[in-house]
């Protein structure tokens, strides 16, 4: 089921599903709530499934000037208090993944766990393996084509618009976001940090990205991709419940997760 919400920023379509706590997803750039198929069964038998379309995106119209997740943390901020109607748990995947982390930097009362997948904290040119593969992204590239047909069949703006909107996300992903491990530090949402092994960002950098937040897991998929909420769906779905539920074993040989001796708390506590 389908809906618009008349939220400050843009009119966003919403989808529902399920039952229990809200759960949130936040889709990729250029994508729509399609492309969590291989999720929402799993998800939605313990949650009540909350699936906005960014400004842009899907069902969702664009705006004037340029897109910012700036911006789209601010809808999702208010998607969370007039539709969801208070704190949730947030997945983002891809870009979703940066508005969730900007969400809960903004407004920590509204987020209660987060699972971030295949998500970056700075800028295509320090985050990417190959970063020179927005080069190769135009409107009509054939690496394009994919989004391209999401976003003439969901539009209300008309497959006309498509080469504005691809232009600005583009172009969005050369500059933002420019997070740091300061402002990760801040984020106080339990969160599981999720790429697979062949990712479009480096290792590196997400390992920086579990690093710096205050209480995070990491989890890299192996034989996985970007698209690893597609590729290995059985194996995404039972580790986001996991981390969801909050049910922690806890490890036997903690080093990162360590008991401070002067608090007695977690070292990352």
């Amino acid at each position: 089921m389908g809906d618009y919400a008349d939220l400050p920023g843009v009119r966003t379509w919403y989808e529902t599903e399920g039952s229990g706590d809200p759960l949130v997803l936040l889709h990729g750039g250029f994508c729509t709530n399609d492309t969590w198929g291989a999720q929402r069964p799993e998800l939605a038998a313990s949650y009540r499934l909350y699936l906005p379309e960014r400004r842009a995106h899907g069902h969702t119209p664009d705006v004037e000037g340029p897109l910012s997740y700036t911006d789209m943390a601010g809808d999702t901020v208010a998607f969370l208090e007039s539709v969801v109607g208070g704190p949730a748990h947030l997945v983002g995947w891809s870009d979703g993944g940066i508005v969730a982390l900007l969400t809960a930097l903004a407004r920590p009362d509204l987020v209660r766990r987060m699972v971030l997948i295949g998500t970056t904290f700075r800028p295509a040119s320090e985050a990417f393996v190959a970063p020179g593969m927005l080069d190769a992204l135009t409107p009509d590239s054939a690496e394009m084509a994919f989004f391209r047909e999401l976003y003439v069949a969901a539009s209300p703006d008309g497959p006309d618009h498509w080469p504005a909107v691809a232009t600005r996300v583009i172009d969005m992903w050369r500059t933002q976001p420019t997070l740091d491990a300061g402002d990760l530090a801040a984020v106080r949402a339990p969160t599981l940090v999720m790429t697979g092994d062949d990712d479009l960002m480096t290792l590196e950098h997400t390992a920086a990205l579990f690093r710096a937040l205050h209480d995070a897991r990491l989890a890299v998929v192996p034989g996985a991709s970007h698209l690893v909420p597609l590729e290995k769906p059985a194996e995404v779905d039972r580790m986001i419940l996991d981390h969801l539920t909050g049910e922690d074993a806890g490890t036997m040989m903690p080093v990162l997760r360590a008991p401070d001796p002067a608090s007695g708390r977690d070292a990352t506590a």
